[in-house]
């Protein structure tokens, strides 16, 4: 059995982390209420524009604009962004990302595809780098509140890309946010632009609509596509931000349970040991006591 110094000094050290992954915990759960609003607030818009993409959509206008260019057969050059965060302390969360990453990256070498991988994020970039894969591009400076301005400056080279013909597809990996404990890895393709179906109204008939195209159908899907593109990548990073912070107040929470656990064995421990190293002395002093009488 361990000395009561010994284990006094345990004591304090787990009574030390667990002040540390309490304050963790409750930082995370503060910037996650702010997180999710920002996930909330980005759906309805994101919904709104691909159901006038929906309702504007003609297959004769799709042949006309690059960005809903769908390949012959499997895309011959794909780029893969994968979005993990910049920090650790979350548990599984990075990894599950990266698994998903690898997964989808040997499902379109195997469909014959070729890939450049961009990373956002340190964890991504450190993986990808130990294991030496070619990395396109990497990025580190989107942290907990993604903005708009930033989603369009991660995609808009690869639009660029994508209309010049130099990539086929863009594959988007990222945590998409169900909840704060359910924050699924998930490969979204944001391009080619997939003709979005118009909601369906009433009984299963498909919602009747009547605009007034001004000044064409063609000028509004031109400045609508790299919209949808732009928030679709905008929402992917919001999603993986929430996602983090959920994942990280959950692992903090747990690691502060454990602490806990710890620091009641390590007192029963303690209990014990005293009892006997203070029955020891009172032996001690009796056997002294009577050695003296003898």
């Amino acid at each position: 059995m361990a000395k009561p110094r010994e284990l006094r000094r345990r004591i304090k050290s787990v009574q030390s982390t667990r002040k540390i992954t309490k304050t963790m915990e409750l930082v995370a759960t503060s910037k996650l209420k702010r997180a999710q609003d920002r996930v909330v607030a980005a759906r309805p818009y994101a919904a709104a524009l691909a159901e006038v993409i929906g309702d504007l959509y003609a297959p004769e206008l799709a042949e006309r604009f690059p960005l809903l260019r769908q390949p012959a057969g499997a895309a011959r050059r794909v780029a893969l962004l994968l979005i993990t965060a910049n920090r650790g302390l979350c548990g599984a969360f990075n990894a599950n990302l990266i698994r998903e990453a690898k997964r989808r990256m040997e499902q379109l070498e195997a469909e014959g595809s070729t890939i450049d991988l961009h990373l956002i994020g340190k964890k991504g970039i450190t993986y990808f780098k130990f294991s030496k894969r070619p990395v396109a591009s990497q990025r580190t400076d989107i942290g907990d509140k993604p903005t708009a301005a930033q989603a369009a400056d991660v995609v808009g080279p690869l639009m660029a890309q994508f209309e010049a013909g130099a990539i086929d597809a863009v594959d988007v990996v990222f945590a998409q946010f169900k909840s704060a404990v359910s924050t699924p890895p998930t490969t979204l393709r944001i391009l080619p632009v997939a003709p979005p179906r118009s909601v369906a109204g009433g009984r299963g008939r498909e919602r009747s609509v009547n605009y007034i195209l001004k000044p064409s159908a063609d000028a509004i899907l031109a400045q609508l596509l790299p919209l949808y593109v732009r928030d679709q990548m905008y929402r992917a990073l919001v999603e993986t931000a929430a996602a983090f912070l959920g994942a990280q107040r959950t692992a903090m929470k747990n690691a502060t349970d454990n602490a806990g656990d710890m620091l009641d064995l390590l007192q029963r421990t303690y209990n014990r040991a005293r009892q006997a190293q203070i029955t020891q002395e009172l032996a001690e002093i009796v056997g002294g006591a009577e050695a003296l009488k003898g």
